[in-house]
C-alpha cells in the first residue's frame, strides 16, 4: 500500500520528516538495493533542472528503477498542446510514480489529483520543492547533529525561492528555530511565510545586510536570485549580485557552521569559499540521492 502523493512539504509530518532521515542515512551507507525491481518510475521535467532531475534518475537506478519520461517539454506533445491534464492522465496509465517538475504554481498539487499512482513535486514555480527541503534537513541533522534550536540564515532571493519556503516550513514543527531573513526589500520574504511563523510563535529577524551577525549563524543558506522569476530585466539587474559570500566574511563564524545552497549558484558565494571546510553545498547535492531513495521507497511503502 503506497502513501500519499509528496506535493507540498506539509504533506508530510514530523514524524515522516524522522523516517526520512533515518532511511537516507541507511541508503548512504548501501546505496544500492534492489527495491524497485520491475517498477517503471516517470520523470516529468517541464521546467529545465540539473541536480534535482539526475538525482532522482540516480535513485531509481540505484533502486533498480526503470525510467521513462522527459527533460524538455518541447519534446513532448505539450508543443502540440496537449493540457497538463491530458499529459498526466496518459503518463500515469504507464507508470507506478510520477516525478514532476512545472513552472506553474499548483501545477504538481493538481496532477495529483489527476494521477492514478503517487506524485512527487520536483518544483512547481515559485511554490514548493519538498524533496530538496527533506535532503537540506538531512544535510543540517548530518553537520548540527540536531534539528532542533537551529539558527538558520536565509539569504538572498526570499520572495520566489521555493527551497526557502519549504524549509521554513519544515524546520517549524521542530524546537526553537530562529530564523534571520537576509533580503533586499524587492526580493522579502512574503508575508504569508512571516504570518505563519507568527501564529506559531516562532522567532524571525529581518536585516539587508548580515556580515555584522554572521557569527550566529549555525547554517547559511544562500539562493540564486532567479532570473526566469523576474519579468522585468531592469528589476533582475538591481538584485543579482546583492549578496555575495566570500571566505573572508566567514573569519568569526562557529566552526561547526554550514554553508548550504540549492544550486545552481551564478556569483552569490565567491569561489574562495569552495576549498573552506565549511562549504557543504556540493555534498548536500550529493545528499540528494539518498534522501530521494528514501522519499521513494517511503511513498511506495518500500521500506
Amino acid at each position: 500500500m503506497h502513501k500519499s502523493s509528496l506535493i507540498s512539504i506539509t504533506d508530510f509530518s514530523k514524524h515522516d520528516y524522522l523516517k526520512i532521515m533515518k532511511l537516507a542515512a541507511e541508503f548512504e551507507q548501501n546505496p544500492n538495493q534492489n527495491l524497485l525491481n520491475g517498477k517503471v518510475v516517470a520523470s516529468l521535467f517541464f521546467e529545465p533542472s540539473t541536480r534535482t532531475r539526475l538525482s532522482f534518475e540516480t535513485a531509481i537506478l540505484r533502486l533498480g528503477g526503470r525510467i521513462i519520461g522527459f527533460s524538455d517539454s518541447s519534446s513532448s506533445s505539450v508543443t502540440k498542446g496537449e493540457t497538463l491534464h491530458d499529459t498526466i492522465k496518459m503518463v500515469s496509465n504507464y507508470a507506478d510514480l510520477i516525478v514532476m517538475r512545472h513552472p506553474l504554481e499548483g501545477s504538481a498539487r493538481y496532477a495529483s489529483q489527476v494521477s492514478s499512482v503517487p506524485v512527487i513535486n520536483a518544483g512547481d514555480g515559485a511554490n514548493q520543492h519538498p524533496t530538496q527541503t527533506l535532503l537540506d534537513m538531512y544535510s543540517i541533522i548530518k553537520t548540527q547533529g540536531r534539528l532542533d534550536n537551529i539558527n538558520i540564515f536565509l539569504v538572498g532571493d526570499l520572495k520566489y525561492g521555493r527551497t526557502v519556503h519549504s524549509l521554513l516550513q519544515a524546520l517549524s514543527v521542530f524546537e526553537n528555530p530562529i530564523f534571520n531573513f537576509i533580503a533586499p526589500p524587492e526580493l522579502s520574504m512574503p508575508v504569508e511565510y512571516k504570518k505563519f511563523l507568527d501564529q506559531k510563535g516562532i522567532r524571525y529577524f529581518e536585516h539587508t545586510e548580515f556580515t555584522d551577525i554572521i557569527s550566529e549563524a549555525d547554517i547559511i543558506y544562500m539562493t540564486r536570485v532567479q532570473k526566469e522569476r523576474f519579468t522585468d530585466p531592469i528589476e533582475y539587474e538591481k538584485v543579482k549580485n546583492v549578496y555575495i559570500l566570500k571566505n573572508k566574511m566567514l573569519a568569526n563564524t562557529k566552526p561547526s557552521m554550514r554553508i548550504l545552497h540549492p544550486l545552481p549558484r551564478i556569483n552569490e558565494i565567491h569561489t574562495d569559499v569552495d576549498s573552506n571546510p565549511q562549504a557543504y553545498y556540493f555534498k548536500q547535492a550529493l545528499n540528494g540521492v539518498f534522501t530521494r531513495e528514501a522519499i521513494i521507497t517511503h511513498i511506495l511503502g518500500l521500506k
